[in-house]
């Protein structure tokens, strides 16, 4: 918003947080006619889906920190006429391990043929690979009938049961911990791993861990789409917020940044919300509110008892390379390997023993990771001249690392972790990763690394958690409401990730706060 106008003195809807989800909401509401505020504590807008130039002089566009799509309704990019796209990865991931005594890996990907091939050449036969089918068909079917679900009103459990019309799908992922499954399925431990990394994805839990967290990070990662597919974003991850940020505006919205929003008050009928900004303390009236922050945020907005705390668990890292390093396992292309998901670090007993290190308070001393190249999918967040020189992004994302590892020391810490997490990576190169990364205008290295303190401090993450708060099973308990945003004041929703479906880049709460507020106004 240009500085020299100001918010309105009221509006039908504002919103608190110009993160995707509620810009999603923005755009919907003000679609349907309805006057619409965003207040924006940062100086832009998209939250942590967006895209930067972290390195200096460098024209290389990052997803600084989401970088994935899978849960994002294609209904909400329809709706919304959103000129925004993403690219399908040919390879799944690539994960490597030495067998006796050489160097060898799993390759996901590349066609039925190539996959089973490479399940053959790990473990020496085709039980495994049968397993694997036999499994991700399962988890293909549940997908197909949970996923249309998450921009509908909440389902109770026993109906998102009969959707799903598998018992033995329904006990796996949603009764007994996900660790049953891989070890009565799959007997080959790299294989368990590759399998159980996507119940960990920011979620610090062990296998059985007796609250399913692990099961419910599991499921948010196989149901993306109908497929649980996680494709690149096309331009980078700021394509989607610019995308949904121009939606808005044109369907009338006003987007105000530099206005960090610091009390609501509410009636249940009308509410006042007070912000701060370059101009100083102002007030503005809404029939409804949409809080896109956490739910500990919309605690000390609306003064309301705050929620158990949450903590993050993951190490973000990116980097830019002057080349993709060679493989030690030279019968893989790293154009392949680095294009999918290459785990690290990520075999069934190296997880358990990494969450019992930290657990117990210390550094996993293998620390489990994941990479994957987008410019290789998409070079356009490259400048032209780096793309003809041949060189790469690089993403990583380590598990296993509580916010409280952090604590006495951050900056030490995250240099300690890093150094451990990039050693593990270059156990399986044959060239060191050093030697490959780009220099900055100023001579550093291409490379920079977020902890959990780093991420609630750049974008006040509780805790650093990516998904606000532990992610929730996609039907209705007490108190969820009937779209999973509703607050315990009537004309306050909260449309952020912390929303019950939250969680990831979806739009979901936004949406869904958004069909909340025009169903109370008879929309």
């Amino acid at each position: 918003m240009p500085a020299h106008e100001g918010p309105q003195r009221s509006y039908d809807a504002v919103i608190v947080g110009g993160g995707h989800n509620g810009l999603v909401a923005a755009a919907y509401l003000a679609r349907a006619g309805r006057s619409v505020l965003v207040l924006e504590r940062l100086g832009n807008t998209g939250g942590a889906a967006v895209s930067t130039r972290p390195f200096n002089g460098v024209d290389a566009r990052l997803s600084r920190y989401s970088y994935l799509v899978s849960l994002l309704p294609r209904k909400i990019v329809r709706d919304l006429g959103l000129d925004f796209r993403v690219r399908t990865r040919t390879v799944s991931s690539y994960t490597p391990v030495e067998r006796d005594g050489r160097p060898t890996g799993l390759l996901v990907g590349g066609g039925e043929r190539r996959t089973r091939e490479a399940f053959a050449r790990l473990t020496g036969g085709e039980s495994e690979y049968r397993a694997w089918q036999r499994f991700y068909d399962m988890t293909g079917r549940v997908a197909q009938s949970v996923f249309p679900t998450l921009t509908e009103p909440l389902p109770t459990r026993d109906e998102l049961r009969r959707r799903v019309d598998d018992e033995e799908a329904w006990r796996v992922l949603f009764e007994e911990p996900i660790g049953v499954a891989v070890e009565d399925r799959f007997a080959d431990d790299l294989v368990r791993g590759v399998v159980l990394t996507d119940a960990l994805i920011g979620t610090f839990a062990d296998a059985h861990d007796p609250s399913l967290a692990q099961n419910r990070c599991f499921l948010y990662h196989v149901i993306g789409g109908g497929t649980g597919a996680w494709d690149v974003p096309v331009g980078g991850m700021g394509a989607l917020t610019d995308a949904l940020a121009g939606a808005a505006r044109d369907a009338g919205a006003v987007l105000a940044t530099g206005h960090e929003v610091v009390g609501i008050s509410s009636d249940g009928r009308a509410t006042e919300v007070t912000y701060r900004s370059a101009d100083g303390e102002g007030v503005v009236g809404a029939r409804h509110v949409l809080v896109n922050a956490s739910p500990q945020e919309l605690a000390a907005l609306t003064g309301d008892k705050p929620p158990t705390p949450a903590e993050g668990a993951q190490l973000k890292v990116n980097m830019l390379l002057k080349r993709l390093p060679r493989l030690k396992d030279a019968e893989v292309d790293p154009r392949e390997a680095f294009s999918g998901t290459f785990h690290i670090a990520e075999g069934y007993r190296q997880l358990a023993t990494a969450h019992a290190q930290a657990a117990a308070g210390r550094l996993p001393e293998a620390p489990p990771s994941e990479i994957y190249c987008h410019s290789l999918t998409d070079p356009t967040i490259l400048g032209p001249d780096l793309v003809e020189q041949g060189y790469q992004t690089l993403t990583l994302f380590g598990l296993h690392t509580p916010a409280r590892l952090f604590d006495h020391d951050n900056d030490g810490v995250r240099e300690e972790l890093l150094t451990a997490t990039l050693a593990q990576l270059d156990a399986h190169l044959a060239e060191p990763l050093a030697d490959c990364l780009a220099t900055d205008a100023d001579g550093r290295p291409c490379i920079e690394a977020k902890t959990p303190l780093d991420l609630e401090r750049d974008l006040r993450l509780p805790g650093g958690n990516i998904f606000h708060r532990e992610l929730s099973w996609p039907y209705a308990q007490e108190d969820t409401g009937r779209w999973g945003v509703e607050t315990r004041h009537a004309n306050v929703l909260l449309c952020g990730a912390g929303a019950v479906r939250g969680g990831g880049v979806s739009g979901v709460p936004g949406h869904n706060a958004a069909m909340a507020v025009l169903e109370q106004l008879g929309d």
